[in-house]
């Protein structure tokens, strides 16, 4: 039996402490429509990343199909489904079965199409939002999944109602997301890179993923469902150079999401000193210990 590895370690915990704040940042679905989605480069930076630079043997997407069980024939509803990265590794699972995935961004469904055009595998394209599932039938699916895309949903009261409604008797309801000190290294370097600027307040929040987390997750989605269970996974990113890093920071988290808005009190010179000070830190890390990691603590809702 393989045994999962386990990236935590004490002194881990105890920087988390010092530098996730408690306040999360909070963007409305227009905004990831607009700014975050209107094309793939956000998407593409992040899977390549998190394919190239990982330790865990263990893909997220080898978790991802752990989980779901699948047999085949499952008719499987992705919310949020992007570019169809992880899809297009389900679909050799579900050659019997049938795939619709749904998303707000046009572009990234475009994509989507365009990634899975030919397969065997039926599949349908909604544009739409995920808590206004009207246009699906009752019992309609035996896995619904959310990966990495419930905090962006305006409605998450109507969302779960509405997996509920779509989703089989005996289905299973499969929501990814992090916990708040997920890569912590990475919002370590940042954080000290803003205090260094005397950086505005508002930039010091966390992750937006704090709305639906693995800490408060399973007490947001027990009333929707009978059964919750939390299955953990953990990764390491280890960089020996600093530009894939750079690119994930920059382009795949948009420096910690301090970009990710437009705001006329932060110019592209603020943002070049910002990764330049960050740049620093990640160089001298690599040339301290070999490498500069960025250790991911995610994992995923079973619901039932």
């Amino acid at each position: 039996m393989t045994t999962e590895p386990d990236f935590r370690t004490p002194a881990l915990d105890a920087l988390a402490q010092q530098v996730i704040p408690r306040e999360h940042f909070v963007f409305s679905a227009e905004t990831a429509r607009d700014h975050f989605f209107n094309d793939t480069r956000m998407l593409d930076a992040k899977q390549w990343v998190h394919n190239a630079f990982r330790t865990n043997p263990k893909s997220m997407v080898d978790h991802m199909i752990d989980n779901l069980r699948l047999a085949g024939g499952e008719d499987l509803l992705d919310l949020g489904c992007g570019n169809a990265f992880i899809l297009e590794h389900l679909r050799p699972h579900l050659a019997t079965g049938s795939i619709t995935g749904l998303d707000i961004a046009p572009a990234v469904l475009t994509a989507a199409a365009d990634r899975l055009r030919g397969t065997a595998t039926p599949c349908t394209w909604i544009e739409g939002s995920a808590d206004d599932l009207s246009m699906l039938d009752a019992d309609a699916f035996d896995r619904v999944l959310a990966n990495y895309m419930i905090h962006y949903v305006p409605d998450l009261d109507r969302c779960f109602t509405e997996v509920r409604r779509v989703m089989r008797p005996g289905g299973i309801f499969h929501l990814t997301t992090d916990r708040p000190d997920s890569m912590l290294e990475m919002y370590d370097v940042h954080f000290t890179a803003l205090r260094a600027m005397n950086a505005p307040e508002h930039l010091f929040k966390a992750t937006p993923k704090g709305r639906l987390s693995l800490d408060n997750g399973t007490d947001l989605l027990s009333p929707y469902f009978d059964d919750v269970e939390k299955v953990m996974w953990q990764d390491q990113l280890r960089f020996t150079e600093p530009g894939p890093f750079m690119e994930f920071y920059r382009v795949g988290h948009n420096h910690c999401c301090a970009s990710s808005e437009p705001d006329q009190r932060l110019d592209e010179a603020f943002f070049a000193e910002l990764r330049g000070r960050v740049r620093e830190q990640v160089v001298a890390a690599i040339a301290a210990y070999g490498y500069f990691a960025v250790t991911k603590v995610t994992g995923t809702f079973l619901c039932r």
